[in-house]
């Protein structure tokens, strides 16, 4: 889901300097014929908060009417209130937590999105990005559009209420064969829920049941925190309507070769989740593995990086025999919102989220394991803290292939010119961040750790265009 900044063919939002991960940018949840709808939906949200901490919001309906509640905060603030939860009537409800840019963090941004329409109400959260947003906006503007938000997802909307399609579902399917992109949606009227993921399937989405209710999630670690049973995933292009009926399935799009988010396994998705029959920790932990045969190290121990770094970190000890020590201890209380007054406290930033456990580190030559590297910002800050409790050695080993270009699918990444990967070779960053050897996993490794024997160039099974450029989509508005 991507706000529309004041020039509209800026991509990406500003970064602190500090923030040196790649940034997913929103989950998605809905539930169907649960009288509790609502707080399930509550529930679900705090599950898929890793994905979203900016923004939350709920839309409920009774069959009847609709209810919506939809505030800045983390999930646990915005629903805190039982008077707001009792205000969320129903048995059927969508959520959506949004991920925290600098860019527009207007209230009228918040989701799920809502619009009455000829055919009745219509709420829609929506997780990824559509990559001919601006030029769909620019004409439906032109054509007498009036939009209420900067977001993508309202394109999406006012192509629904434009369609000359009968049926809602059908004005849904006409809306996103115009559109290019990546996206995982659930839809609420007030006879049905309604989820589609992408043609490419490159945005996550999974089934679930709880009893006699169906359950549509970003993530299957929000089926677990309500007690549901996974079912699947939904497939690529697939829509799925749930109603009172039961469930339907639709493919109203042309089959293609599935391409999902490699990123996901390595960074963005719960170590507890599992999608596309993979366990996400079992991935991470196997990465490590192939981390540690590709690039192994004379060393005294392996450090994860919190906390993204410990499962590809525990693999890589494991396959080198060394010993797993968390030399880092992460703070996990620090707010997004800490001010930093001067240059010298802005210095010592890194240390309000990590800090060196010096008795592991001191006198040892040290394997540090993170997910990525990004500007190298972190990782610099990092070796110098580890140097400075003593480490006589700093290996870094990355459980990614270096990243050296944007993602325009649904993930706030910074423009290509401040990407190390992008500026220098594996050599050079190595310098810049001050290690004694770098090693990222190879292309090859990475699709090993998935199950392949190695990257097939003519037919990827997944979209890894921040690590090699190759867009699996047009991207309309950035070539314009």
């Amino acid at each position: 889901m991507t706000a529309f900044p004041s020039h509209p063919f800026d991509f990406h939002a500003v970064h602190s300097e500090d923030d040196d991960h790649f940034h997913e940018e929103c989950g998605v949840f809905g539930i169907f014929n649960q009288p509790q709808a609502a707080e399930y939906a509550v529930l679900g949200l705090h599950a898929l908060q890793h994905r979203g901490q900016e923004a939350a919001g709920i839309t409920s309906s009774d069959g009847k009417s609709f209810f919506a509640h939809r505030a800045r905060g983390l999930v646990g603030d915005t629903f805190s209130d039982p008077r707001i939860m009792q205000t969320l009537r129903g048995s059927a409800a969508i959520g959506h937590n949004r991920y925290a840019t600098t860019g527009e963090a207007a209230a009228h941004n918040i989701q799920p999105l809502f619009a009455e329409l000829d055919t009745g109400g219509l709420s829609l959260a929506h997780n990824g990005n559509l990559t001919n947003a601006s030029f769909l906006r620019e004409r439906l503007i032109k054509d007498g559009s009036i939009f209420q938000s900067s977001t993508d997802t309202e394109v999406i909307m006012h192509l629904i209420a434009r369609s000359l399609r009968s049926h809602r579902e059908d004005r849904l399917i006409d809306a996103l064969s115009q559109i290019e992109g990546a996206y995982s949606i659930v839809a609420l009227t007030n006879r049905a829920l309604v989820g589609v993921r992408d043609p490419l399937g490159i945005r996550p989405l999974v089934l679930g049941k709880l009893g006699e209710a169906h359950i549509l999630a970003s993530e299957t670690c929000a089926l677990d925190i309500i007690g549901a049973d996974f079912v699947r995933d939904v497939d690529p292009g697939e829509l799925v309507i749930i109603n009172e009926h039961g469930l339907e399935s639709r493919r109203p799009f042309a089959a293609q070769k599935q391409r999902p988010c490699v990123f996901e396994y390595l960074y963005f998705a719960r170590p507890d989740s599992a999608w596309h029959g993979h366990n996400v920790y079992d991935v991470r932990k196997q990465v490590g593995e192939e981390l540690a045969r590709e690039h192994p190290a004379e060393a005294d121990v392996v450090v994860p990086v919190p906390d993204s770094g410990v499962p590809a970190a525990i693999g890589y000890a494991q396959a080198a025999g060394l010993p797993f020590d968390l030399g880092i201890i992460r703070n996990h209380y620090v707010g997004r919102t800490f001010i930093e007054p001067t240059q010298q406290i802005r210095h010592l930033g890194v240390k309000l989220k990590h800090n060196a456990n010096r008795r592991q580190l001191d006198g040892k030559r040290v394997i540090l394991v993170d997910d990525s590297i990004v500007r190298g910002t972190t990782s610099t800050k990092i070796v110098e803290m580890v140097r400075a409790a003593g480490a006589s050695q700093v290996h870094m080993r990355i459980a990614a292939p270096p990243t050296a270009h944007p993602c325009f699918y649904g993930i706030d990444t910074p423009e290509q010119e401040q990407l190390l990967a992008h500026k220098y070779d594996v050599k050079a960053m190595a310098k810049h961040i001050g290690v004694d050897s770098l090693g990222f996993i190879s292309m090859d490794g990475l699709y090993r750790a998935l199950g392949h024997e190695g990257r097939d160039k003519d037919q990827p099974h997944y979209c890894d265009a921040c690590f090699t450029g190759e867009y699996p989509t047009v991207l309309t508005d950035k070539e314009r």
